[in-house]
């Protein structure tokens, strides 16, 4: 899943590699949850699912927003989404639901995402007020 010629770029989220690897991601994970076990349909493979798709889905809308503050603030939602997606995986090899090199391959990628997002939102360049401790 390559980006687009120039040509058939409609989006602004869609000139993202992180984007697009999130795009990878969601494809991987469908395909692992969909060996999760028949009764884990509306729990664990639900959520795994919807942590996958809620990655991308970030990225994109905050692409579209008016500022970078406001792209910085969807960017760490995404982030957020892939450690609760990283979280539900380990839960999934845990349980036993699917191959231990399957889980890893896709922390692998998880964590791939999640350093393109935040090296994103480094480069937004966002001052912030957070209180040192």
């Amino acid at each position: 899943m390559n980006p687009p010629p120039a040509a058939q770029i409609r989006f602004r989220f869609q000139k993202l590699e992180v984007w697009h690897d999130a795009r990878r991601l969601n494809l991987e994970i469908y395909r692992l949850a969909g060996k999760f076990p028949p009764a884990e349909q509306f729990a664990l493979t639900s959520q795994v699912r919807r942590a996958s798709v809620s990655i991308a889905a970030n990225i994109a809308e905050g692409s579209g927003r008016n500022s970078d503050k406001d792209f910085a603030h969807y960017l760490e939602q995404s982030y957020g989404s892939a450690m609760e997606l990283a979280s539900h995986l380990f839960l999934a090899g845990d349980l036993g639901y699917v191959d231990p090199k399957l889980v890893e391959s896709a922390l692998e990628q998880i964590n791939g995402v999640a350093m393109r997002m935040a090296a994103l939102n480094r480069s937004l360049n966002i001052k912030t007020s957070k209180v040192k401790i």
